[in-house]
């Protein structure tokens, strides 16, 4: 068991003393008085300092090595000037007696509280690790938090082997205790449906595991309906039912990460205590991801429609603009005549017929246009697309309940409505169907297809007014989706009224603000009164880095060139010429053997066997990955066979595995004594970097401006030591504003990151917000401001300018 989780050598480093940082150093190796009275009884030097070299150990390690003289020279040292003995006396110790070390392991145990690990001891610990096994199933992780248990509880670690049995028996009733749990879930009639699962199905050509974890890959109506189909299997089978919290949530998300990597005959070969509850909860969670992927995918299809409609309105509208144009140069000619005065009025028709031509005047009354709505014609272009939209829109309402609050109330009520004309086929829309949701540029549709009495056209533009409203109401969190993760209500997430009461008056004292408002409003005034004056006073002055432009919009200077001395970029050629250049492999296979970054990518099933090539598959892929190669191209280039790539990227390259070596890497990077030079590592920035994307995918978007095709945005954090700490992929279409907190506050790197700078134009307020309800001071960089207004009012000081948007 313990060669199946660690090779030889961690096997031997485990067994061993291992190399001690500074701040373990001065921790554990710092002697009391006590302990310095406790040690001279041990009389001779030799043995003073070996039990000493214990006495620090033990809670440094949880366990003793056998080779004391083995123990770090720097500690050793560190116990000898503070015992006042010669370093080399260690070398003797335990060398004329055997027992000597485990005697003064006994008396050094009984001084420090320690107890050996005993039946009882032994117990704790299989109850802690099953536990702990029932949220985790990675042994090495298991392992280590085993080790730091038995720490906590002064409890000396076994041996290595004989915990790492402990771990193997805990995973193994780990997975009989998730069986139990699940059991009463598993009755005759589900466990026929879930390994049906995995059969193959004649329709699909395919098994309805693989049908159901395989996602959507573009926003079309086929793609709806598919998922839509795949949320109608799921509840047939009951999955929206299944309560699965019996189960940890960690075990939970394992679970299904392995139902959704192993293939059907994988999953066959499996006992069935080990493969129902995979199956089980892989169900309860697709049903919540189809569920979600339903209503994004509904969401985005009626967007890309409307899309479309708008930029055909713009081609409308150039057309329109160029007949107009037409019509200006003939009126041009009109109106010099029809203003003479000299002209009699009998003269005037024949003038202009004769002067213009009647060809021309037929041709430009031909070309009358009609006057445009107030959106310019936007929905009219839109109920083009009703017969595209109707192909998947009927199909959602059916499957997905939607509610909403106070506000939404009119807007459910036409959904039902909606859904009732749907089911029985009805054409005509009630008189009394709610439109209080319709918008002010649209409701000309409505009121002209009423007035002319076109019950076809009224049910279509009101169906489009519905279905547009559902889509801004689940935007903006006014609608939710029961039983989703991502639409659901958004009061879900937030303390409730008595809980609020229990934790606030703590969150504000941690962020140092008051917990009543009425004592912070008037402080957060008085600091924006202060500020207002000061950018007052600047913009007066008209010689500070923030000023007013001509259409008297609020703009920040560009910073002045820093000139950089010839001296300097001499010194810069000459380093650049001193590097060598060294393939993107090399490097990997350098900084790995400085961190051990490619141990972060463990094997999703939690299998510890690493065989020896399995590094090389690994940085194979993510060269493959990181570039344009792909796996194929990789493949071919480095004569590793696809397969093994492509497996290698199945099981270890997963989001958590990239952001655990990224987090690996960065600490070391910030380690480093040279990286001080940089920055402190306290001021992170971020910003966006698009890219063109190959293929489809539900996350790219269309961006004239920036791609041919479709692309996606990455936006990344890096801090002041030029580390990239946190990437995050977006839609290419997002503001970016809306993600700049979430590495910041999520942030699991050594970076104390204590100010973040970023440009958030006309999205600041949030980030504000969050600033002034943390202790992390944001500085928004303005490319551009609104124009803005100042609201005065009674102050101390001068006048309290409040920004209003005009």
């Amino acid at each position: 068991m313990a060669t199946r989780v660690f090779s030889d050598e961690e096997l031997e480093a485990l067994r061993s003393f291992p190399a001690i940082g500074k701040d373990e150093l001065i921790r554990y190796f710092t002697l009391a008085p006590a302990d310095e009275a406790f040690l001279r009884k041990f009389l001779r030097p030799q043995t003073v300092l070996g039990a000493a070299v214990q006495l620090c150990t033990l809670p440094w390690l949880g366990f003793v090595p056998d080779e004391v003289p083995a123990a770090p020279l720097a500690a050793v040292g560190r116990l000898a000037r503070q015992l006042g003995l010669p370093v080399e006396v260690l070398r003797n110790y335990g060398m004329s007696r055997e027992q000597t070390r485990t005697d003064h392991l006994r008396q050094v145990t009984q001084y420090a509280g320690w107890r050996s690990a005993k039946v009882l001891e032994l117990k704790e610990l299989d109850e802690f690790l099953l536990a702990r096994a029932m949220e985790h199933d990675s042994p090495s992780l298991l392992f280590r938090l085993g080790c730091e248990y038995l720490r906590s509880a002064k409890v000396i670690r076994p041996g290595v082997v004989t915990l790492l049995e402990k771990v193997a028996a805990a995973r193994t009733e780990a997975e009989r205790e998730t069986h139990a749990r699940v059991a009463h879930l598993l009755n005759p009639e589900r466990a026929r449906g879930l390994d049906g699962l995995l059969v193959v199905d004649p329709t699909l050509r395919s098994s309805r595991l693989h049908w159901l974890v395989t996602g959507p890959v573009q926003a079309s109506p086929p793609s709806v309906k598919g998922e839509v189909d795949k949320l109608k299997f799921l509840r047939g089978l009951g999955a929206d039912t299944l309560d699965m919290s019996s189960l940890p949530a960690e075990r939970r998300r394992f679970l299904a990460q392995i139902g959704r990597r192993l293939t059907p005959q994988a999953l066959v070969r499996r006992e069935p205590n080990r493969r129902h509850p995979i199956l089980l909860t892989l169900l309860a969670q697709s049903s919540v991801d189809v569920l979600d992927s339903v209503v994004q995918l509904f969401d985005q299809t009626l967007s890309g429609a409307e899309s479309r409609a708008r930029i055909k309105l713009r081609e409308v509208l150039a057309k329109r603009a160029k007949l107009s144009e037409d019509r200006l140069a003939l009126l041009e000619v009109i109106l010099p005549v029809l203003a003479d005065a000299g002209i009699p009025d009998e003269a005037v028709g024949t003038l202009l017929r004769g002067k213009i031509g009647m060809s021309r005047l037929r041709a430009a009354h031909a070309g009358a246009t009609v006057r445009l709505p107030r959106d310019h014609g936007h929905l009219r272009l839109l109920e083009g697309s009703y017969t595209y939209i109707r192909q998947f829109a009927p199909k959602v309402l059916e499957t997905v309940r939607f509610k909403g609050g106070t506000e939404a109330e009119p807007l459910i009520e036409a959904l039902n409505i909606l859904r009732e004309l749907n089911a029985t086929g009805a054409r005509n829309v009630p008189d009394n169907a709610p439109t209080v949701f319709v918008p002010t540029r649209w409701q000309g549709y409505l009121d002209e297809a009423a007035a002319k009495g076109d019950t076809s056209a009224y049910r279509h533009y009101w169906e489009l007014c519905v279905l547009l409203a559902l889509r801004d109401g689940l935007r903006s969190g006014d609608v939710f989706v029961p039983g989703s993760r991502r639409y659901d209500n958004p009061a879900a997430y937030l303390f409730k009224p008595a809980q609020w009461d229990e934790h606030r008056v703590e969150f504000c004292r941690l962020v140092g603000k008051s917990p009543y408002a009425s004592e912070s409003l008037p402080l957060v005034m008085d600091e924006l009164d202060e500020a207002l004056g000061d950018l007052e006073d600047t913009l007066k002055r008209g010689d500070g880095p923030v000023r007013l432009n001509d259409a008297g919009e609020l703009v920040i200077s560009p910073l002045t060139a820093e000139d950089i001395p010839s001296e300097a970029e001499e010194l810069h050629g000459e380093l650049e010429r001193m590097l060598p250049n060294v393939p993107i492999a090399s490097l990997l296979v350098e900084m790995d053997r400085h961190t051990g970054f490619l141990d972060c990518f463990v094997h999703a099933g939690g299998k510890q066997a690493r065989s020896p090539q399995l590094k090389r598959n690994l940085i194979a892929c993510l060269i493959g990955l990181s570039t344009n190669l792909g796996l194929h191209g990789m493949a071919a280039s480095c004569g590793i066979p696809y397969d093994v790539l492509a497996w290698t990227a199945e099981w270890y390259i997963r989001e958590e595995t990239l952001r655990e070596a990224n987090i690996c890497l960065v600490n070391y990077h910030h380690k480093l004594p040279m990286t001080a030079m940089f920055g402190s590592g306290t001021l992170s920035s971020s910003d966006g970097q698009r890219f063109p994307t190959r293929g489809k995918s539900i996350t790219a978007r269309h961006l004239n401006k920036y791609f041919v095709s479709e692309g996606i945005s990455t936006y990344t954090h890096v801090s002041d030591q030029h580390s990239t700490f946190g990437t995050k992929v977006i839609v290419a279409t997002h503001r970016e504003a809306h993600y700049v907190l979430d590495e910041i506050l999520g942030n699991a790197t050594d970076l104390p990151i204590t100010e973040h700078a970023t440009d958030t134009p006309w999205s600041t307020s949030p980030c504000s917000t969050w600033s002034a309800s943390s202790s992390h001071p944001a500085s928004a960089t303005w490319a551009r401001s609104p124009s803005t207004a100042w609201e005065r009012r009674p102050s101390t000081r001068n006048a309290s300018r409040r920004p209003a948007r005009c």
